[in-house]
């Protein structure tokens, strides 16, 4: 009882805080932000003004795979800045040939389209999969999603998106998705089945925001078979790797755990390791589709994003991902250990980790940071999710796992 009332009362703080933030700040409030603030970090750790260390096991969703200020992309983003920022794409632009070069080689595609953002990427890819049905005369192209998927929250990339509170209140939504369950290739044979005009199938290999859920078989298990359907029916597979691409499963794109290739494959997340970098990579029947003014970005592959993103490549292929599939399985097994005689069922693919709890467990994230001095993330309710650094030490990441699971074993002991 008494834990209970003390637990009401740090939440009731904390949304007066969060309240009083909301009035006074010249931001626009979409994002309930937690009562805390980082102006350093070094590594697995960040720091407050008063110098307090925090581990962070959510690298900003994903996004810093090296860490907080990697030294070599640190130095590369200022180098370039002081050299040259932006030119725009009017001109030849040698970095993005580059970095185009850098990523084609890493994943086996052949052209890329640089933007900002992950939903900048997947936009494109749904642009390329309706020029790919105009070409076969289709003209109302519909492309396959899944159930609890997330693509961005750009107006197509949420009308893709398999969750109804990122569309509440943003109707009418982009038609053109017809949507089936996540690792139901049987689903997706009938949904081609009644809908002549499907062009593309769109998934992500493990889905992040939807609970951080691989496919049952195994990822090659499933895009194998995604791939021989699309290749029967002549479809686009387009592979979403904006989380699970750039190391974070312990290849350089989960994909490459399967024998396939997509059509189609969006990145973005670590691949700036912090600065705003997307990209849409083709190959196969996607090669073709775009041509001058059928897409662009004004800043998409400047000097300066394409410097940081050939800068983390390059680091991330000196061990960082050979050294996130050990650590995942590491870590996996620590919690698998730690947890044994708890309903709590351990998934993921290198550090791409989930703990789904037997109830909502929200409040965790507050109890982390505040208790454990750690940052974790809870996603569809009742899955703690953890994208530490794909550089991480063994020693932090052992300590991920006695915290963590000290945290699940009070939070169901309650």
């Amino acid at each position: 009882m008494a834990r209970n009332l003390v637990k009401m009362f740090v939440y009731s703080v904390h949304l007066f805080e969060s309240a009083r933030i909301a009035m006074t700040s010249a931001l626009m409030p979409t994002y309930a932000r937690q009562p805390i603030a980082f102006v350093r970090g070094e590594g697995s750790r960040l720091y407050t003004a008063n110098g307090d260390a925090y581990l962070d096991a959510l690298t900003g969703i994903a996004v810093c795979g090296l860490g907080h200020a990697h030294p070599a992309v640190a130095r590369a983003i200022a180098d370039q800045a002081a050299t040259l920022v932006h030119t725009s794409n009017l001109y030849q632009v040698p970095l993005q040939e580059e970095l185009g070069a850098a990523l084609r080689d890493a994943s086996g595609m052949d052209l890329c389209f640089f933007g900002n953002s992950g939903a900048e990427a997947n936009e494109a890819a749904i642009k390329l999969a309706r020029m790919f049905g105009h070409r076969k005369n289709v003209d109302v192209p519909a492309i396959i999603v899944m159930e609890n998927s997330f693509h961005g929250r750009t107006l197509a990339t949420l009308s893709a998106t398999g969750n109804k509170k990122v569309q509440t209140g943003f109707e009418p939504l982009v038609q053109g998705f017809v949507r089936v369950p996540f690792d139901d290739v049987a689903a997706v044979e009938a949904a081609i089945a009644a809908n002549p005009d499907v062009v593309a199938v769109l998934v992500e290999p493990i889905q992040g925001e939807g609970g951080l859920r691989p496919p049952a078989a195994g990822i090659a298990g499933y895009l194998e078979a995604l791939r021989a359907v699309c290749d029967k029916h002549d479809l686009l597979l387009m592979l979403d790797e904006i989380q699970t691409g750039n190391g974070r499963t312990g290849k350089y794109f989960a994909y490459q755990h399967s024998s396939i290739k997509p059509d189609v494959l969006t990145t973005a997340k670590g691949l700036g390791n912090g600065f705003p970098i997307g990209a849409c990579m083709v190959s196969g029947k996607a090669i073709d589709l775009f041509h001058p003014g059928n897409h662009g970005s004004t800043y998409g592959g400047t000097p300066l994003g394409c410097r940081a993103a050939l800068t983390v490549i390059q680091e991330l292929q000196k061990g960082p991902i050979d050294n996130a599939a050990a650590m995942g399985e590491r870590m996996m097994t620590g919690f698998r250990e730690a947890l044994a005689d708890l309903p709590v069922q351990v998934n993921g693919k290198g550090l791409m980790i989930g703990l789904r709890l037997p109830r909502p467990c929200g409040e965790l994230v507050a109890q982390a940071r505040d208790e454990e001095k750690l940052l974790i993330n809870v996603t569809a309710d009742c899955v703690v999710r953890l994208l530490p650094a794909l550089n991480i030490s063994a020693a932090d990441a052992d300590e991920i796992v006695s915290r963590v699971s000290r945290l699940i074993r009070r939070f169901l002991a309650a």
